[in-house]
């Protein structure tokens, strides 16, 4: 039959072609719009009826298997091409595996820190109210932290909170003392993102209510926190401050590892860095929250601030800017 020495014929063209080019000649002279296997399929239509069919069927089904010949031809002489530059005695690339972000990284090792100290994790919603963002933490209503300029509110009056504290007032109402709980999460304030600031950061919420608890309790917690972050060498203060959910309040201050406490332009010449906020939980919220007779202390740490000064970064930008040259610097070997 036609068909068969068709075959036969292409067949073995293509079986002795070396080259692309010979191949692309042999699939224009049978397969191209003027090739022969192609002229027998024009000329189905004057065939008999009970004879088309069967042609048909049997022109089409070889058009497939020999463009599929020559394809595979063709690719197989572009891989051997691409073999002979190919040095096979080099070494393998090394895959790049990625590395836990630095603030991930920190934000883990900071609950540990805390778990083994006996903390538990409570979380709360980012999308809060006036009362558990500002009034139930004994904040007044003029206080200028409620200003439109520091806090992002929404259209219902609610706001996103500018502090994880908030998870404290529903902890208490949810919880009868003794508490010692952790609460980490994101927060957000009407800032400029520059090297210092940031309009959503991390912060870290530590609470412990108890009888008894006092400021002797506050300090050793957040001494044994700074040295396993920091080093047992770094020097840590504790200076006095203000706010209006804490009574006393104080911050916590480490000496600058970039001046060695000596004075510099991260530290402003003090040698020394502010790293959190804490004090003794104020008297007016346990009470409101029927707990009188208890005590207890918080803090707040800035998950951001705290990575500045331990890796000595000059620039909180840094960790939000997807530098993966930066950012691959910080894995578990190095830390």
């Amino acid at each position: 039959m036609k068909l068969d020495l068709l075959k036969e014929n292409v067949e073995k063209e293509i079986k002795e072609a070396t080259t692309a080019e010979e191949l692309e000649k042999i699939r224009i002279k049978y397969l191209g719009r003027k090739g022969e296997l192609t002229k027998i399929l024009h000329s189905i239509g004057d065939l008999p009826k009970g004879e088309r069919p069967a042609i048909g069927k049997a022109a089409n089904r070889l058009n497939a298997k020999l463009s599929g010949l020559i394809f595979g031809k063709k690719r197989s002489f572009e891989e051997s091409k691409t073999l002979q530059w190919k040095d096979l005695s080099l070494p393998g690339r090394k895959p790049y595996i990625g590395t836990l972000h630095p603030l991930s990284i920190l934000y883990q090792e900071t609950i540990d820190i805390f778990i083994e100290m006996g903390f538990s994790i409570v979380l709360g919603p980012q999308i809060e109210t006036e009362y558990y963002n500002f009034t139930a933490l004994n904040t007044p209503a003029d206080h200028p932290a409620r200003d439109l300029q520091d806090t992002f509110y929404l259209k219902d009056g609610r706001l996103l909170r500018t502090q994880t504290s908030p998870v404290q007032i529903r902890t208490l109402e949810k919880h009868t003392p003794p508490i010692r709980v952790i609460s980490p999460g994101r927060c957000y304030r009407v800032d400029t993102f520059d090297p210092l600031h940031s309009p959503a950061f991390m912060q870290i919420e530590g609470l412990w209510v108890d009888r008894n608890v006092s400021m002797a309790d506050l300090f050793g917690t957040l001494k044994i926190f700074a040295r396993k972050i920091f080093g047992e060498d770094r020097k840590i203060e504790f200076l006095p401050s203000y706010f209006p959910f804490t009574e006393p309040s104080a911050d916590l201050w480490i000496q600058c590892s970039l001046c060695g406490g000596k004075g510099c332009s991260v530290c402003k010449n003090k040698g020394r860095i502010e790293t959190l906020g804490c004090g003794m939980v104020h008297p007016n919220i346990l009470k409101n929250m029927g707990y009188p007779e208890f005590t207890g202390f918080a803090f707040g740490i800035g998950l951001e601030r705290i990575a500045m000064i331990k890796y000595n970064i000059n620039d909180m930008r840094l960790f939000y800017q997807n530098d993966l040259q930066f950012l691959s610097q910080f894995n578990e070997s190095k830390l």
